[in-house]
C-alpha cells in the first residue's frame, strides 16, 4: 500500500462521518431558529391613544382580541362594536402553513384567509379577501394585516380595500 493511498483511507473514515455530524447540527439550528417563531397569543386590549387610524372616520377595529396560537394554527377571537353600537363576537381560525382557510365572520359573511410566518418568525401576516352585499350590489373587501409583538404590546398594521378605496390603520393592543 502507498502512502498516499493510507492517506486517503485514514480521511475518508474521519471525513465522513464529520460530514455527517455538521449536516445534523445544520438541521438542529434550522429546527431550533423555526421554534423561536412570535406567539402571539394572549388577550388583547385596543390602545386608542397609541392607534394611528388614518383618515378613516370609522374606527373599524376590534375593542379586544383573544388570540390562541401553536405551531399549525392561530387562532383570533375579535370583539368590538358597530356603527349602530351593537356588540359583536367572531373567531377565525388559520393555518400557520400558507394554505386558503374559510371562516365565518359579522353573522353569515365568508372571508378567506392565507397567513405566513416571516423567514425570521418575528412578524405574521394575514391577507383576507371576502364578498359584501349592499344595496343589491356584490363587492370585494381585502386585506392584509401584519401582526407584530414587542414588550407585550401588539402592533396590527392594517391596510384594506374596497370600492370605497384604500384604509390603513396602525393599530396597537395592549396585553391584558
Amino acid at each position: 500500500m502507498k502512502a498516499n493511498d493510507q492517506f486517503n483511507n485514514s480521511t475518508s473514515t474521519w471525513v465522513k462521518p464529520l460530514c455527517g455530524i455538521c449536516f445534523a447540527l445544520m438541521v438542529i439550528a434550522s429546527l431550533a431558529m423555526a421554534s423561536e417563531a412570535t406567539n402571539f397569543s394572549g388577550n388583547w386590549t385596543l390602545n386608542n391613544e397609541k392607534s394611528n387610524f388614518g383618515n378613516s372616520e370609522f374606527r373599524n377595529a376590534a375593542n379586544t382580541l383573544k388570540i390562541t396560537q401553536d405551531a399549525a394554527k392561530i387562532i383570533i377571537e375579535r370583539s368590538g362594536a358597530r356603527r349602530n353600537g351593537e356588540t359583536y363576537t367572531y373567531s377565525e381560525t388559520i393555518t400557520l402553513d400558507g394554505k386558503e382557510c374559510e371562516n365565518t365572520i359579522n353573522q353569515d359573511r365568508k372571508r378567506k384567509s392565507t397567513a405566513n410566518l416571516s423567514a425570521d418568525g418575528k412578524s405574521l401576516t394575514i391577507t383576507s379577501s371576502s364578498s359584501m352585499e349592499r344595496n343589491g350590489q356584490t363587492f370585494e373587501m381585502k386585506s392584509s394585516e401584519i401582526y407584530t409583538l414587542a414588550d407585550k404590546v401588539l402592533m396590527v398594521d392594517v391596510t384594506s380595500s374596497s370600492p370605497r378605496g384604500e384604509m390603513k390603520n396602525k393599530l396597537v393592543y395592549d396585553k391584558k
